[in-house]
């Protein structure tokens, strides 16, 4: 069985639909866990760890983070949560946002839009199919600790929200988790797509038809990532959303609305750029490992597997 995808297109040319196995949803899924396991969760923990303590500097964020269990604490909520969300939500963003991408290029809309609306669709895919519970009991483990305390397991504590609060309880911010997804995908693919075209035009005519090389790809793709980091407010109020802390004053049940309210009231505009470096960082890593390796890693498997 076979799935098309769509390839980055050279300006002047039609865009072609490969045919590749099926094995090729374990790219995204592959891509997606080596992300993670490498530097994708530091910056998480780190990340989530400043939206969440806002009075928090990166210094006490680095210390804080440490003692909770030494190296091993930029790691928290990576197992089983982070594998698990890593494991499919990979495969969705790949598949999905390479059929949308194609559809849209030969739309003939340019190769950003299409990257936009490409990276739209396969982000808001992710956040409803696999995303919501895993990101919800990530931003738990790493915030937990105040209010549970240590001892206590992560399937526990899975199990106890959910018979306090159902499906919703477990699932609670993932329409944030939808909309930061959403502007996520569609601003580093299609900012990446962007960054190729200048790329291309930078070579000049002689080499601009030729395929960008893998620098090139991972540049283009950094350039993309760290320019999607605009959207952080998103991400702040999906994180305080998900957040077990308790603090006074703070609403019981957290809508989108409410949320972006307290956060102003408690630390003003600012509080909605907590976090944005390591975020930087982490998207930056994202789409480099999505984008550029994916784009690699897809175009290995349609070449060893295309014809079978």
């Amino acid at each position: 069985m076979t799935v098309a995808v769509a390839s980055t297109t050279i300006p002047g040319t039609t865009a072609t639909k490969k045919k590749v196995n099926f094995a090729n949803l374990g790219v995204g899924a592959a891509m997606n866990m080596f992300e993670v396991t490498t530097l994708g969760q530091p910056f998480e923990v780190i990340k989530t760890h400043l939206a969440a303590n806002r009075q928090d500097n990166m210094a006490t964020a680095f210390k804080k983070i440490y003692q909770r269990g030494g190296i091993s604490g930029f790691y928290q909520g990576m197992i089983p949560w982070a594998w698990i969300e890593a494991s499919t939500k990979g495969a969705v963003l790949i598949f999905a946002a390479g059929e949308i991408e194609y559809v849209a290029l030969n739309s003939g809309i340019s190769p950003f839009a299409a990257g936009l609306v490409g990276g739209m669709g396969g982000g808001l895919a992710q956040a409803y199919t696999t995303m919501g519970f895993c990101t919800f009991m990530k931003t738990v483990e790493i915030t937990r600790h105040k209010a549970t305390g240590p001892n206590v397991s992560t399937f526990a504590v899975a199990s106890e929200i959910f018979k306090r609060e159902g499906i919703r309880g477990i699932n609670k911010g993932v329409n944030a988790v939808a909309v930061r997804q959403c502007t996520n995908w569609g601003s580093r693919l299609g900012l990446s797509r962007l960054a190729e075209e200048t790329i291309r035009k930078f070579r000049g005519s002689e080499t601009a038809h030729l395929p960008l090389t893998a620098w090139e790809k991972i540049a283009a793709s950094a350039i993309g990532g760290g320019l999607s980091i605009w959207n952080q407010p998103i991400e702040v109020i999906r994180v305080e959303m998900q957040s077990q802390l308790k603090t006074a004053g703070r609403p019981e049940k957290m809508t989108i609305v409410n949320c972006a309210r307290w956060i102003w009231q408690t630390n003003g505009l600012k509080g909605f750029y907590r976090g944005s470096v390591p975020r930087f960082g982490l998207g930056m890593w994202q789409t480099i490992c999505m984008v550029a390796g994916g784009d690699a890693l897809k175009k290995f498997v349609n070449e060893k597997y295309g014809k079978h």
